[in-house]
């Protein structure tokens, strides 16, 4: 499928990995799939440090996969939920979890 890394084909796959393809990414999508997260949420779900999740949801947040909403309140209240862009993702995570389950199970 990829003879040649400079194909348009797999270029798209190389820029798709760069989006999901760390540690932690694809399993930040997957918590959103229900709706909207508190950075709080997402911490204890994901057993991930708070540094790491940060960086994630920046990344994803400038990659317009996860929008977050600030909200004017003492404290302030923050939400991470997945924009369009990100739920267009569910097919791909969900092929991925099926090839997981069928191979590595």
């Amino acid at each position: 499928m990829c003879p040649n890394p400079d194909e348009p084909t797999c270029q798209s796959v190389n820029l798709a990995l760069q989006v999901i393809g760390d540690k932690w990414s694809g399993l930040i999508i997957t918590a959103l799939l229900d709706g909207a997260r508190r950075f709080s949420e997402l911490e204890q779900e994901l057993h991930i440090g708070p540094r790491t999740l940060s960086q994630r949801l920046d990344s994803l947040e400038e990659r317009a996969i996860v929008s977050k909403q600030v909200f004017a309140e003492a404290p302030p209240r923050v939400e991470y939920t997945l924009t369009n862009k990100g739920r267009d993702l569910l097919p791909i995570l969900q092929s991925m979890a099926a090839w997981s389950q069928k191979y590595t199970v």
